[in-house]
């Protein structure tokens, strides 16, 4: 007789160690804000979970999504949960092509009605139907399709989450986000130009832990990843807080890794785990690597000023707001906008430098 592998034993079969699954299963409960206790359970769950069919379509996009998960450090444990999925469609991994790579997914969709996972990367566009097609199909008709029978819709990357580069003004093919067109099902987005490679694994691990998807938040994207501010995590905080910033990409303060908020960064806006996860194995990120951050997982980010335009800064002089600054670093970057750019200029001619032992007697 024949029976459907469960995932624990395929990792077993594959020389996967308890020790090495059960550590796996407590990164997962941390990266989820899970208590610690929470891994012995997500292990159960896991090992007795089934291999779920994903169907994975490509619109308007780079594959840098898919290049960000497959260009995880490997070999992993990660790695080993993505390949125990049943990944029975995807443009660029699969080995079948033209006719033969259609009936694969057509084959998937009608054996796993109800209960395949449908990824999207890229955005769809609303315009000539001829800007983005597959199998003469149009991106608007194939993601319908797919989506009417699927347990839940996954948008990987900025692109499939809310429009991303292709709906940058003029927006000329009239791109959209997933979201705009699937209504009738759950639909989580996992922004970022690209992802993370483990927060795309997070958000699988999850749904096989506990059979549906995270919390999400206003903009449908896990809490767990996206909860909290770059700039709030970020390890040059402290030099934010106490006023001492880059004032180019080559001068003392980049080189003593001052906080890069006056070159462009976009932390205090953006809501990702770069700071904490990283990238490549949690060996750094844009701003560890001295780049200020993008604000590439908050909607409409190609569109909100260069990237090396500084958010709206306080009117008063910078080096002795920097209390003020702790409590509504923020609130300065939107609330005060409009009065700060009538400002800006006396601002920056009223600007005094202070010291750090000026900062911390509080003078």
């Amino acid at each position: 007789m024949n029976t459907v592998e469960t995932l624990g034993e395929i990792l077993r079969r594959r020389g996967v160690s308890r020790r090495g699954f059960m550590k796996y299963c407590a990164t997962t409960a941390s990266l989820m804000a899970l208590p610690p206790a929470m891994a012995e359970t997500i292990a159960a769950r896991l090992e007795k979970a089934s291999r779920p069919s994903v169907i994975w379509l490509s619109f308007q996009e780079c594959t840098g999504c898919t290049e960000s998960m497959t260009r995880s450090h490997t070999p992993t444990l990660e790695g080993l949960i993505l390949e125990t999925v049943s990944l029975d469609y995807h443009h660029t991994l699969q080995a079948a092509s033209g006719e033969g790579a259609e009936q694969a997914r057509e084959q998937a969709m009608t054996a796993n009605a109800g209960k395949y996972l449908l990824v999207v990367d890229g955005s769809i566009p609303m315009g000539d139907p001829g800007y983005s097609t597959i199998a003469g199909m149009s991106n608007v008709d194939m993601l319908l399709d797919a989506a009417k029978n699927a347990a839940a819709v996954i948008a990987v990357g900025s692109c499939a989450a809310f429009g991303g580069i292709p709906k940058a003004a003029p927006n000329p093919t009239g791109a959209v986000a997933v979201s705009s067109l699937v209504k009738d099902k759950p639909v989580i987005n996992v922004p970022g130009c690209p992802p993370i490679p483990v927060v795309i694994t997070g958000v699988l691990a999850h749904f096989l832990t506990f059979g549906g998807l995270p919390e999400l938040d206003h903009l449908g994207r896990p809490r767990v990843f996206y909860g909290e501010s770059i700039h709030d995590r970020c390890y040059r905080r402290p030099f934010y807080d106490r006023g001492l910033f880059a004032e180019t990409f080559d001068d003392e303060g980049a080189r003593k890794g001052w906080c890069l908020f006056k070159l462009g960064c976009k932390g205090p806006v953006t809501y990702n785990a770069c700071a904490t996860t990283k990238w490549n194995q949690g060996t750094s990120f844009p701003i560890q690597s001295g780049h200020g951050c993008i604000g590439c997982s908050e909607p409409d980010f190609w569109d909100l000023g260069g990237f090396y335009q500084a958010l709206s800064m306080p009117t008063q002089k910078l080096g002795k707001v920097a209390g003020a600054a702790i409590a509504g670093g923020t609130i300065a970057g939107i609330a005060m906008a409009a009065h700060n750019r009538s400002m800006k200029a006396s601002a920056k001619q009223s600007h005094e430098r202070v010291s750090t032992d000026e900062l911390e007697k509080g003078e």
